[in-house]
């Protein structure tokens, strides 16, 4: 099988989003137009319809909410393609930012009504300084939105982004009927389906066609006539290469909970994103076409089978081809280690993969010595430093209430803790042995409690704790900790690696601090070896 032909073919993206602008329902109706699925379910679906396929954690279908990324992978229309579904709440930012460091492109869901948010404008930052091409999609147009021009007038204004919109809306709210394509000058008007369970009925022809005169209001027509002709005078051209750069977004207006418009996106976006692209290692540029083989860790995750309490670790196959059984040297570890378990993913669904190539996201099951960022490779010379890290911001004791289930909480929770989504730190100088955990946001923690109870058996509680910034200390060891004078409210601790820290109640401490020991270094993460 000629490699090249395989990472033409790859097309690895993650949809972002602020919450509630309909990411994880626009990932359903993907997989229903890609052939993954025949029934398309909804995050907020009634209890008679199916739940939603990438949202495999019960958590996520109680609470209507992304908290894991989820990784589904099929074949449509000649592409292999890698779709990861991402958290949106921004507790989750750490989880999504390393999934970012996994795909080639992204797709950006706006809600049309709102415009864009706060989330939204974080995630295009992280996609902007990795120079990730992004495709935006202005969701949720069967409702009341703002004008069209404005949104692409924000999107340029506020994002700094060139806007080439490949499709442009037919109606508004209610009365939104279809879209225009610019490129192929073709109308789509679609009918809706009961629950949007089914591909959306549509209807397609010139602009000036009489069925589309018969049910788009003459008023509708005129305006969508006007803009058509501002954009095609006066607005971005589509250039392939300023997208592939991420200086240009094409735009697609629709509706996912109603498949308006999804077959479009799909279409166009599957034809201009980009095959997997190089990787840099160690000052080189790595060639997904390279004959050794390499990959990254970029995610862990506990307990996606329940009954087998095995823990996966997502690898991005960068370079050459990825064959089971492979011998590969562990870069962190150095040694030697054979990939025997491998898997090819469908959110908690699970199948064995004998070969895999660039682009490829991979799961491997049984190896309690893999860690996020690590590089498996069968070129010990390529080390990938992919994986951004985080400062926590929010600190909590969890408790054990039930002594006779200590077992099951230890367990779990140095389980849940290699997911690396939060830390654990212990104060010095306590006799207590209670975990204080950290992590970004705090509803991190309440996963944690949920994880701890409905896949060990274990109940525990929280308790927060006063500090809401930490400093590492390079190079401190204890008689020099033993010196140092703290603000009131602050702690010293040390996080699982023995690398001291200083917990600060708040900012002005820690500026405090700061500036009365010039010569202690502080660092807002440790210092890697």
């Amino acid at each position: 099988m000629n490699i090249g032909t395989e990472i033409q073919k790859r097309r690895t993206f993650a949809i972002i989003s602020h919450p509630d602008a309909g990411k994880t329902t626009l990932t359903e109706k993907l997989l229903l137009y890609g052939g993954a699925v025949q029934l398309a379910g909804s995050v907020t679906a009634r209890k008679n319809q199916r739940a939603s396929t990438s949202d495999w954690m019960e958590l996520e279908r109680k609470r209507g909410i992304s908290v894991s990324s989820t990784v589904l992978q099929f074949d449509y229309n000649g592409y292999r393609i890698n779709l990861l579904d991402t958290p949106g709440h921004k507790d989750f930012s750490e989880d999504t930012y390393r999934v970012l460091t996994a795909v080639d492109s992204v797709i950006m869901v706006i809600d049309a009504g709102k415009g864009i948010e706060t989330q939204t404008r974080k995630l295009f930052e992280v996609c902007r300084q990795r120079g990730v091409p992004i495709f935006t999609f202005m969701n949720k147009c069967d409702r009341p939105t703002r004008e069209p021009l404005a949104l692409l007038d924000e999107l340029e204004k506020v994002l700094g982004i060139g806007a080439f919109p490949v499709n442009w809306p037919i109606g508004n709210g209610p009365d939104f009927k279809g879209v225009f394509d610019r490129r192929a000058k073709q109308v789509h008007l679609f009918e809706r389906t009961v629950g949007g369970k089914f591909r959306a009925p549509v209807s397609t022809g010139d602009f000036s066609d009489s069925f589309i005169r018969e049910r788009v209001d003459e008023a509708t027509y005129h305006k969508v006539a006007e803009e058509l002709g501002m954009l095609d005078s006066a607005g971005e051209s589509f250039d392939e290469e300023k997208v592939l750069a991420g200086k240009v977004t094409p735009v697609f207006f629709g509706s996912g909970v109603n498949n308006f418009g999804v077959h479009l996106l799909l279409d166009g976006f599957l034809k201009h994103s980009p095959p997997p692209r190089p990787h840099h290692a160690n000052g080189t540029v790595i060639p997904p076409e390279q004959d050794a083989f390499s990959g990254f860790i970029f995610k862990i995750q506990a307990n996606m089978d329940p009954k087998h309490r095995d823990r996966i670790a997502f690898m991005r196959v960068c370079s050459g081809r990825f064959e089971r059984d492979m011998m590969v040297t562990h870069s962190r570890s150095a040694k030697k280690v054979r990939l025997s378990s491998s898997h090819k993913l469908f959110a908690n669904e699970r199948e064995t993969v004998d070969e895999a190539f660039p682009g490829d996201i991979i799961g491997l099951v049984g190896h309690a010595e893999f860690g996020i960022g690590d590089t498996l490779t069968t070129d010990a010379s390529i080390v990938y430093k992919e994986i951004p890290r985080f400062t926590p911001e929010t600190f909590s004791y969890i408790h054990n209430p039930n002594t006779a289930k200590y077992k099951q909480f230890r367990q779990g929770l140095d389980q849940l803790l290699q997911e690396g989504v939060i830390q654990v730190l212990h104060l010095k100088d306590t006799a207590s042995k209670i975990p204080l955990l950290a992590a970004v946001g705090p509803l991190q923690f309440e996963v944690v409690q949920y994880r701890l109870e409905s896949e060990y058996g274990a109940p525990s509680r929280l308790e927060q704790a006063p500090w809401t910034v930490v400093r590492w200390l390079p190079g401190l060891k204890e008689p020099d900790l033993d010196a140092l004078s703290l603000p009131t409210g602050s702690r010293l601790a040390f996080d699982i690696k023995e690398n001291a820290v200083i917990l600060f109640p708040n900012e002005w401490s820690a500026n405090y601090f700061a500036q009365t020991n010039p010569k202690i270094s502080m660092a807002s993460l440790p210092v890697e070896d």
